[in-house]
Parts: structure tokens; sequence; C-alpha cells
């Protein structure tokens, strides 16, 4: 139950599973579908498509919230007012980082602007952090100066509607970022679930005024401020993983995985992956028979880079070399829309 609970708030693994396969590799079916269209061109609509109607619902949502917070006056509701501000706010970095990411490489920008994801994430984690601090001095502000509250019963209801507009956001955001594997996206949804809970706080601190405890939505906000603080922690650590080339320990073992399924492949001796935005870069270096023709090579090359894409839906560059064990003797071509490689005799 702690589990299921703590991977619903963003703490526990965001990757897929690659432990275990227990579907069948003989053949050539893996159980994988792919299309004729660019994945990067898909996957990058269907990010712009999660970020714009997320901003739509926090837009509504967070102007609805406004007007109580001027009717009411209560701090804990301006602080989830705040947050959802700064989270509808967070669209468009993300937003514009999509729409880069489908320009095409250029001589200078060689891999394209798939990175421009990763600047993204930074701005959310910096977005998410200011409204942090705002919602914090306002609190201890309260608590220092109190002030009465009116009309309890719409702040309750504005608390409703925050957690309402923002786990539908996070639906969207979490849903889609796994799908196109978005670590900005995805750190953005959780953000957004967090943010519906202290909604939900905001009722509670509204009922304790109604019992006689003014003190209570000050102390509601600072608990809203404390929840955003964890999430500017979770956020900023899944970013600055991926802008260091940080992959999910998952993926390299799901590459050994995929090598095993590939006849003359002896070993694999190394493995470098890095994410471009959310698509996968990976460089293989295995060993095979010292005494192999190139037109085998140039077969190995085939077959492992059909495997290692029907195991990551997400690779977008495989880099493959080959060697004896303790050197590399030939490498193999990068792009796996090519259907030439380079390999070159020892």
């Amino acid at each position: 139950m702690l589990t299921r609970m703590l991977y619903w708030f963003g703490f526990g693994g965001h990757g897929h599973d690659h432990a275990g396969h227990d579907h069948d590799h003989g053949g050539a079916a893996h159980g994988h579908s792919h299309g004729v269209l660019d994945p990067s061109i898909a996957t990058t609509e269907r990010g712009i498509w999660a970020v714009k109607w997320s901003f739509v619902i926090l837009a509504v949502t967070t102007a609805l919230q406004l007007v109580i917070v001027i009717i009411s006056g209560s701090v804990a509701l301006l602080a989830d007012t705040i947050h959802n501000f700064g989270d509808a706010g967070t669209a468009i970095p993300l937003w514009i980082a999509f729409v880069l990411a489908r320009r095409k490489p250029t001589p200078t920008f060689t891999y394209g602007y798939g990175r421009a994801e990763d600047l993204a994430g930074i701005v959310i984690v910096l977005i998410i952090l200011f409204s942090a601090v705002v919602a914090g001095w306002q609190a201890i502000d309260r608590l220092i100066d109190p002030q009465p509250i009116a009309q309890l019963g719409w702040v309750a209801v504005a608390g409703v509607l925050g957690f309402i507009g923002n786990e539908a956001v996070a639906v969207f955001r979490i849903r889609v970022g796994r799908e196109i594997q978005s670590a900005a996206l995805i750190a953005d949804g959780y953000h957004a679930r967090t943010d519906g809970l202290t909604s939900l706080a905001v009722v509670l601190g509204a009922f304790g005024v109604w019992l006689g405890y003014p003190l209570a939505d000050p102390i509601v906000g600072l608990v809203i401020t404390v929840a955003i603080f964890a999430i500017v922690w979770q956020s900023a650590r899944a970013v600055l993983t991926r802008m260091l080339d940080g992959v999910e320990p998952g993926i390299t073992e799901e590459i050994r995985h995929a090598a095993e399924h590939v006849p003359s492949v002896e070993r694999v001796l190394d493995i470098k992956t890095r994410w471009l935005g959310h698509r996968l870069h990976a460089d293989v270096a295995i060993a095979v028979p010292g005494d192999l023709p190139v037109a085998a090579a140039e077969g190995i090359a085939g077959a492992l880079r059909r495997e290692l894409l029907a195991h990551l839906p997400a690779l977008r560059t495989a880099n493959i070399t080959f060697g004896e064990i303790g050197s590399v003797v030939a490498g193999a071509g990068a792009m796996p829309g090519h259907g030439h490689h380079h390999a070159h005799r020892p």
C-alpha cells in the first residue's frame, strides 16, 4: 500500500520495468509495432497536446480560485492559487521545448534540439521553487498578523476545484510523459498531483477556521509550502539526472538482454546511453568471433539494432562497434533508418 502511494506521488520508479520478459524472442515478432511515422514527431505532437490542455485546465482553475481569494482573504487558498498559477506557467517552457524538438538538426546543432526539453525542466523547477517561497512568505506573514477569513464555504469549494483541476492535469502529463519518455513532462505531472492534494488541505484549513481555530488557515499554508519544496527536490533530481546524461539502470540491462537474442554476440563489452529530450541514444560495443567476415558483421549489426528497437521503443540512434574481447575491431553505422553500415576489417 505504501509503495503504491509513493509511486502515485512520483517517489517510486518512473521508468518501465525491464527486468523480465516472458514473451518469445525466437521469431521475428516481438509484440511491438513500429509505424512509418517518425517517432520524434509523433511523440512531440503528443506532448504539445498534453501541455495545451493542461494549461487550459489550470488557467480556468486558477481564475476561479483567485476570485474566491479576493472575496475570502484566505492565505491557504492564496498559497494554493499561487502554486496553480505557477503550474500553469510551466506549460510555456514545455511547449517551447516540444516545438523546438520538432526542428531538424543543423550544422551547428547536429543532434537537433532535444536538450531544450532539459532546459525547460530546469525552468519548471525554478518556477515551482518561486511559488514555494511566495506561498511560505504569505503563510508566515499571516501567522504573525492574523486576518479574519470570510466565505468559508466558498474557500472549501475552491479547494475541491483545485484538486479536481490538478488531478486532471496530472493524469494528462504523467500518462503522456511516460508514453514519450519525457522527464520534464513527468516531473510536471507529479508537481500537479501534489498540488491537487495541497488544494484539499485548503478545505481542511477552512474547516479548522470554522471550528474556531483561525490559525488553521496559515498553518495549512505552511504545510502546502513544505509539500511544494518536496516536489522541487523530486523534480530537480529527475531533470538534473537527464541533463548529466544519467539513465535508468533498467535501460542498460535491457540492452544486454536484447543482445542475448542475437547469434554470434559473445559478450557486450560496453554500453553508453543518454537521453536527448525524450529520445534515447545508445553506443554499444559487442564481442564477436575474431575470424568473422565483414558481411556477417553487417548482419549481426542489423539483427542487434532490430532487437534494440523492439525492446526500447524510445531508441532513436544505436551506434554499434564490434570487437574481440579486449579490443574493438570494427564499427557499424548509427542511424536505424539507414540501409547500410560502415564496417572495417581488423
